[in-house]
């Protein structure tokens, strides 16, 4: 179902040339590797009636691997294969909250390497099983912040140096993560709206999707394009924006999972201070939007998705009507859904009351 030209133009829409459709390559792909990218662009029709804007998100889920991630991770090992750091057999080593590990045991498995990641024992257990599943070698450790030596980064980058012919990959300050977006996601998003994109927003975790798909759109629309960053409770993302600089205020916590920081990765870096700006996003909201999409959309997605339409709403309704926003569906709900559709988990976080009412069907785990 698309948006017709006459109820386009009563909203006050621009009209596409030609419906955002995906282009499937002409001939057959490469493997998983080729198989990466080229994601479908999908309209929110409910959410693009109510702001009278086009809402639209790339369905970054439909990479071979679930998630976003897929780009990073091969990004930053190709990147160490030019650089002649990673040779056949060799070991790819990260820290990771979940969706980077799960992209690179994918493309490890591709491309026949070892694969050892090290994540926060925090994390759902379905993303923890699934990275078994596909070879990896997990190390499940203690959540503490970045200063501390146990960090989940720290003790990979330190297990890497232990190893022959292994690498670290550095997801949060390689900036080998934000090229694949700037050359990739950014792109992709430009050729498929037909250079009318007036606003992109996302969260972040390492800033490889923000920087390099903002740096993109910034360069092909001669800066008309307004970058914006969605944070979730606990990161001090929102407050060093919007202070410009100046404040690093963190409390409180969130359900959402590879997303929020306490720090500005080399990553976020390379492009922080190209923002036009910051939202923050409560969970509550996440959750009711997450539950939304799902009954009015039929997409299943993550919270962190949830998360980025929540923002594209509210920046809509901050432009106002008429402008094109865009954002990311970072993941799918499966490696959340024993949290996400759990009431007694919802309870516990203090956010079952967040559902809406006429939506509580969906939450059909105890």
């Amino acid at each position: 179902m698309t948006i017709s030209r006459s109820v386009s133009a009563a909203l006050g829409l621009r009209v596409h040339a030609k419906p955002l459709t995906r282009a499937f390559p002409s001939r057959p792909v490469d493997g998983f590797v080729g198989a990466i990218g080229n994601t479908p662009l999908i309209r929110l029709e409910k959410l693009s009636r109510q702001t009278g804007c086009n809402i639209i998100a790339k369905s970054e889920l439909q990479n071979p691997g679930g998630s976003v991630k897929d780009r990073a991770a091969l990004g930053v090992i190709q990147n160490a294969e030019a650089q002649g750091l990673l040779k056949p057999g060799g070991t790819v080593v990260e820290g990771t909250a979940g969706n980077t590990g799960i992209g690179l045991a994918h493309v490890c498995r591709a491309r026949g390497y070892h694969c050892v990641i090290f994540m926060p024992n925090t994390q759902s257990q379905e993303k923890i099983d699934l990275l078994r599943m596909l070879g990896a070698e997990v190390f499940p450790v203690p959540a503490v912040a970045y200063e501390d030596p146990k960090n989940y980064n720290h003790q990979a980058r330190d297990y890497a140096e232990t190893l022959h012919n292994a690498i670290w990959t550095d997801q949060f300050d390689n900036t080998a993560n934000a090229e694949a977006h700037y050359h990739s996601t950014g792109p992709e998003i430009w050729e498929q709206t037909q250079g009318d994109v007036d606003a992109f927003v996302c969260a972040t975790g390492t800033g490889g999707t923000l920087a390099g798909v903002g740096r993109a759109l910034k360069e092909k629309s001669d800066g008309r394009t307004q970058i914006w960053l969605a944070d979730p409770p606990g990161s001090v993302l929102h407050s060093y924006v919007t202070s410009g600089g100046k404040l690093k205020e963190r409390s409180g916590g969130s359900i959402t999972e590879g997303i929020g920081q306490g720090r500005i990765t080399n990553n976020l870096g390379t492009f922080v201070k190209q923002l036009d700006g910051a939202l923050h996003i409560p969970d509550e909201k996440s959750i009711a939007m997450l539950y939304d999409l799902l009954d009015t959309e039929g997409l299943y997605l993550g919270a962190s998705s949830a998360l980025n339409v929540v923002a594209a709403v509210e920046l809509a309704q901050k432009l106002g009507p008429g402008k094109t926003i865009a954002t990311i569906l970072c993941d799918g709900a499966y490696r959340y859904q024993s949290r996400l559709f759990s009431k007694a988990w919802l309870r516990a976080k203090g956010l079952e009351d967040a559902i809406p009412e006429h939506l509580e069907k969906y939450a059909v785990l105890d």
